[in-house]
């Protein structure tokens, strides 16, 4: 089939081609907005303070590989299960399993940035803030920290972050475009019926000498 034979078929079907994609990108808006909840991300900064530091002022060991495993070290703690533990029961949960967490690094900096996303914006924000505050105890404990400064506390987020609802219903549209492609060809392939005279030429291997126009009945 060539791409000509493609539009035309595509256009004698115009109505699955135009009506499919658009009822698929009805039904993913109309299922993000009802069972899609709102989440919301909370985000905070850190800086890694190495007990080193406290009492020289110079920087860890001037060594910026030895400062980023220590970073690193810090943002593995963040997601073990005693700071996750303390953070929720200092928040009164019973656990953390509603929201998601994340932890990133630069590799070149100490700087540690926490993300937490849940359904409740407030939640996500405490949450943040309890795991900035017990991750510094704990890292005083363990390891070679003097302390683990929040730079910028997690603000409870004003809009949601997710989810991609734009996105969803893009991709519906898009899929719901191809199927109706697929259902034509499909439709086409499976239509032994012959319409046309190039047809009958094509099957029998002769040409077409006449036709008999189809006349309507008078009353």
């Amino acid at each position: 089939m060539t791409l000509l034979e493609l539009l035309q078929l595509l256009r004698k079907h115009l109505k699955i081609v135009v009506l499919l994609p658009i009822a698929c990108a009805l039904a993913m808006a109309l299922a993000s907005v009802l069972v899609m909840r709102n989440t919301y991300t909370a985000q905070t900064d850190m800086y890694v303070l190495a007990s080193s530091e406290g009492e020289s002022g110079g920087a860890l060991s001037s060594d910026l590989s030895a400062s980023q495993m220590l970073t690193n070290d810090v943002a593995q703690l963040l997601k073990s299960d005693r700071v996750m533990s303390d953070a929720a029961e200092d928040l009164g949960l019973p656990n953390l399993n509603a929201y998601d967490i994340t932890v990133s690094s630069e590799s070149t900096t100490r700087v540690i940035t926490l993300s937490v996303t849940g359904a409740d914006a407030r939640g996500a924000a405490n949450v943040a803030n309890a795991l900035a505050k017990n991750v510094s105890q704990v890292a005083r404990e363990v390891m070679n920290v003097q302390s683990v400064n929040v730079i910028d506390e997690a603000p409870v987020p004003q809009a949601p972050s997710g989810p991609n609802r734009p996105l969803y219903i893009a991709v519906a549209f898009m899929a719901g475009l191809f199927l109706a492609v697929a259902i034509v060809v499909v439709l086409d392939l499976v239509d032994t019926r012959v319409r046309t005279s190039e047809q009958v030429e094509e099957l029998l291997g002769v040409p077409v000498i006449g036709r008999i126009p189809e006349m309507k009945k008078v009353k």
